[in-house]
């Protein structure tokens, strides 16, 4: 059995993932928010171990952007998540073994950010992936149209040089935008 990851830690000079004038308003709300989205996987990851799933990954995402078809590479929407590079080799084999048709997303919202942890789960396998990330709820507005009109929303996990880890297919995309009306409503004036 492996044990959870516990190398959630950024690297060195990244303490608050995002960028640093968009955190800097909020950036004590923003702070304490993430620390609580980092603890909240590490006690998701345990329940995980606790209940019997051989192997566990805790993944903290350098950046998350939103990104509606227009703005990315082709074929590509979602949300994006750049991972440190010393999670792709464990993400890559994950993948691989596993096909993850499970997954739920646990989040909160602190000053015009949302915060999520979003638990990938291969039963088959007993693979358990975990994201934790933060984005601009505003910025979200794109995936959000296209996520209500196609009716799925994809999670994508790509290393800081945009190497590929994973893509996953998600059927309920309000697990990740519950407001996904409301956002969608909300247009340039938020």
């Amino acid at each position: 059995m492996r044990d959870v990851d516990d190398s959630d830690e950024t690297p060195d000079g990244i303490d608050h993932p995002g960028d640093p004038e968009e955190l800097s308003a909020s950036g004590g709300i923003h702070k304490d928010a993430w620390a609580q989205t980092l603890d909240d996987m590490q006690a998701l990851a345990a329940e995980l171990e606790e209940e019997g799933w051989d192997t566990v990954l805790t993944v903290p995402a350098l950046d998350t952007a939103p990104e509606p078809p227009e703005d990315g590479q082709e074929g590509r929407w979602g949300l994006i998540h750049v991972v440190p590079d010393n999670h792709a080799e464990a993400i890559r084999d994950a993948v691989e073994d596993g096909e993850f048709p499970r997954f739920d997303v646990f989040r909160a919202e602190a000053e015009g950010r949302v915060f999520h942890v979003t638990q990938l789960l291969d039963p088959e396998s007993g693979i358990a992936i975990l994201v934790a990330a933060n984005f601009e709820r505003h910025q979200a507005r794109g995936v959000v149209n296209v996520a209500t009109d196609e009716d799925e929303l994809y999670t994508h996990l790509q290393t800081l040089d945009g190497t590929h880890l994973g893509t996953f297919r998600h059927d309920d995309y309000g697990k990740f935008f519950p407001n996904a009306d409301r956002l969608a409503d909300l247009g340039d004036e938020e």
